[in-house]
């Protein structure tokens, strides 16, 4: 989360987790998947990010098979891996912009998670599923109003192109359905406004899960790295399905919850009874909040996500 822009591309990003995971066994795949790829999946709302960019977009898939029950079904990890976000023709403000080389943020937590995974070799199945694209600004960037399909089929009106990581993460969580999982997990750096609604004291997690809720809460209880509870009531939903010339809007119809409305948006892309979507924005970066961690980007909450998936891999063995 640390490295430069400029150095950590999508290309570089995953052939730089592909390089760490390849000291973790032989139980561990990785496909790096091009831009051809993710045109034949129709991933029509990461194509439409990544498109203002000169660099290439990169789909990361990783699998670690831990488990020792053929097939048995996976958890799918899915981070937003935007390795530099400038907001586009919503631009960001000058003062701070730097940070957004950092706004890969889930993709780098959920990588992690499955690299230690794999080196503790843990009894389950994960799946990591990472877009990862820039984005910026060119002839061919999107426009606010402009109206794009996810894999799904759901059309999207674009009002904010710096609401860019629900784009990129509905395509991934449509096609994270594609392996029956046990539960999905996103995490992004995605709302300013979950880091003024808890600030660096948690990550604040959307799901429609209680069984998901409760393993999240009991991982952050051991790893000190904690997570808050937040709504996803039905009043959220009509603020981003009330859209003038598309089945969603990218935005809530209003400027308060704005962690509450992405959270809505992304919902609109997951079937599974078991979901949890981890706002990590607010803690993104360390500055002296938190004494055991160095300052700056501080790599939250992999170590919840480590301590979650090991008491999924000792829940299946109880049972």
């Amino acid at each position: 989360m640390e490295a430069p822009a400029n150095y950590l591309t999508p290309t570089s990003f995953a052939e730089a987790i592909q390089q760490a995971l390849h000291s973790t066994g032989d139980k561990v795949k990785v496909h790096i998947r091009p831009k051809s790829w993710i045109e034949k999946q129709q991933m029509g709302a990461f194509l439409s990010v990544a498109k203002g960019s000169d660099e290439e977009p990169v789909f990361l898939e990783i699998h670690y098979n831990g488990s020792t029950i053929s097939g048995e079904s996976p958890l799918v990890f899915v981070g937003k891996g935007i390795t530099f976000d400038s907001g586009e023709i919503s631009i960001k403000p000058a003062s701070g912009m730097d940070a957004m080389r950092a706004d890969m943020g889930g993709a780098a937590t959920i990588c992690s998670a499955i690299i230690t995974a794999a080196s503790l070799k843990l009894p389950l199945n994960i799946i990591g599923l990472a877009p990862l694209c820039e984005n910026m600004l060119n002839g061919r960037a999107n426009k606010p109003g402009d109206v794009v399909k996810a894999m799904n089929g759901k059309t999207i009106q674009v009002d904010n192109t710096d609401a860019e990581g629900r784009l990129i993460l509905a395509d991934a969580l449509c096609y994270a359905h594609n392996f029956n999982p046990k539960a999905v997990v996103n995490a992004a750096t995605l709302t300013g406004a979950i880091d003024v609604a808890l600030g660096s004291a948690a990550t604040g997690v959307f799901t429609n899960s209680d069984w998901l809720w409760g393993h999240l809460r009991q991982a952050s209880v051991v790893t000190g790295d904690r997570v808050w509870r937040m709504p996803l009531f039905q009043h959220y939903t009509r603020q981003i399905t009330e859209s003038q010339l598309a089945d969603l809007n990218n935005i809530g119809k209003y400027r308060s919850g704005g962690a509450c409305t992405a959270a809505a948006f992304l919902r609109e892309f997951v079937t599974v009874s078991h979901w949890a979507h981890l706002d990590i924005a607010g803690v993104m970066s360390n500055k002296d909040e938190v004494p055991y961690l160095r300052k700056g980007m501080a790599g939250r909450p992999t170590r919840t996500l480590v301590e979650f998936a090991a008491y999924l891999s000792q829940e299946r063995q109880k049972s």
